[in-house]
């Protein structure tokens, strides 16, 4: 998932012990841009942090102060530097099989959607702030599991994310020897030794055939015309402020088929009527609450 600054901070530096000015109007316009772009919201105590990440952009630009910098990503020449900021004040943290119960979950969800495609039914299932790609490779490797052909049927999985750069790194499928530990067993053949004693989800791994990689920003258009039978949005929607969180969470009712399933972050609730609980951080549409 692609999570926002989780260190705190005091107040605005003094000038006298940076390298470069801070203002408060220098964060709030920082804070206004990136809330604007991407729904994430950050408290003055994110200050230090704040300066830190984005000191090293001013010295890559060249600027001598935050107000430049805050000028240039404000303005229409800005968009590729809006862009590296929100890189820069985000931090991936994800692994494989995170928060195990999601994905048993699934496995008891299965037989059902197993079924489905059999049938000649589409199965969609849909990975919100994919990160580096853990998840829906996780999601991929369930799938597969109780249903080997998935390919060959109308199963597919999206999987989406603000960053580019962390896009590349999902597709791209390379992690470390420590990364895959949590992977099952019987899993680990859908991934290939390269050398340092890391791993690449392999070329020929039908994990690669179920999902698709795309840019989506949560706060703006979505796209997709079809619904979907499971939603992983997991350890997102907490930064945002609660009356975002109130519209994504809706937004996802209505992006989710009948008895669809949502699973969140262990820090995350849904208070979205047309949901119920059905177990840790996993909700499922109300039948008829549409």
């Amino acid at each position: 998932m692609t999570n926002p600054l989780q260190s705190s901070a005091s107040d605005i530096l003094p000038a006298a012990q940076t390298e470069f000015v801070m203002t408060a109007e220098d964060f709030s316009a920082i804070a206004s841009i990136l809330h604007a772009t991407s729904g994430i919201h950050l408290s003055p105590s994110k200050t230090s942090l704040v300066y830190s990440r984005l000191a090293k952009r001013l010295r890559a630009l060249g600027l001598e102060s935050f107000r430049d910098y805050c000028k240039l990503v404000s303005g229409a020449d800005g968009v590729d530097e809006r862009q590296a900021m929100l890189a820069a004040l985000t931090t991936n943290v994800t692994r494989f099989f995170r928060e195990p119960h999601h994905f048993d979950y699934l496995k008891k969800l299965m037989p059902g959607l197993v079924d489905k495609a059999r049938r000649g039914g589409r199965v969609r299932m849909w990975s919100a702030g994919c990160s580096s790609g853990e998840e829906p490779y996780s999601i991929a490797a369930v799938v597969l599991s109780m249903l080997p052909n998935a390919p060959e049927l109308d199963v597919k999985i999206l999987a989406t994310d603000i960053d580019t750069n962390i896009l590349a790194k999902a597709k791209e499928g390379l992690y470390g020897r420590d990364a895959i530990e949590p992977v099952p067993a019987e899993m680990k053949k859908f991934f290939d030794p390269v050398d340092k004693g890391g791993s690449r989800v392999s070329p020929n791994a039908a994990l690669r055939d179920l999902i698709s990689f795309r840019e989506l920003n949560l706060i703006g258009p979505w796209p997709m015309k079809q619904k979907f039978d499971v939603i992983f949005c997991r350890n997102v929607a907490i930064y945002f402020d609660e009356p975002t969180q109130d519209t994504l969470f809706g937004r996802y009712a209505e992006s989710l088929n009948p008895d669809g399933r949502l699973y969140i972050g262990h820090s995350e609730r849904v208070n979205d009527p047309r949901f119920v609980s059905d177990g840790l951080t996993a909700y499922r549409l109300r039948t008829g609450g549409r």
